[in-house]
């Protein structure tokens, strides 16, 4: 910006986009001072270096405004956890099942647990059925990102919205 280019020569871009040339840097700078602006290099790669007559300050303060506007429409995806039991009773299942499509529902991705204590890990088939009963429970808001599958002495299972295919 201003004093800091360093390039003989540079391609001049005016304030309302229109090319004004070749110029040495000297006469580029005078130009931006008689306007009350500065001169910004925006093209530094090209040969030579392109810059235009703007104001720096302003258009800071409107390039902040449009992340802010941009961060404000962004979703953030937030993974929600549900924790089961080999054991289940219907009832508790029919309960995380309304959990799983609420948070399915609002577009967040679901993480299935189920947690297996002392000689259930012997029967992971049983864990593996409670897994494919809630996918199919949710079939119709979501489907399985990550299907079952072990990590310690719990297996997980990742569901994301249907929208969603990331």
């Amino acid at each position: 910006m201003n004093e800091d280019i360093r390039a003989r020569e540079v391609r001049l871009i005016d304030t309302d986009g229109q090319q004004i040339g070749i110029v040495p840097l000297r006469e580029a700078l005078e130009k931006a001072w008689e306007k009350g602006l500065d001169l910004v290099e925006v093209a530094p790669n090209a040969n030579p270096k392109v810059c235009r007559i703007m104001d720096y300050g302003k258009f800071k303060y409107e390039q902040s405004k449009r992340e802010r506007e941009a961060r404000k429409k962004h979703k953030t995806v937030e993974i929600k956890e549900l924790q089961l039991r080999p054991k289940i009773e219907e009832h508790d299942f029919n309960v995380k099942v309304r959990n799983a499509q609420r948070f399915l529902k609002d577009g967040n991705k679901v993480k299935v647990r189920v947690m297996f204590r002392g000689r259930e890990i012997v029967h992971q088939e049983l864990a593996l059925k409670l897994c494919q009963r809630l996918a199919d429970a949710v079939s119709d808001l979501g489907v399985v990102e990550k299907k079952a599958s072990m990590e310690g002495r719990n297996m997980i299972m990742i569901l994301s919205p249907k929208g969603d295919r990331s």
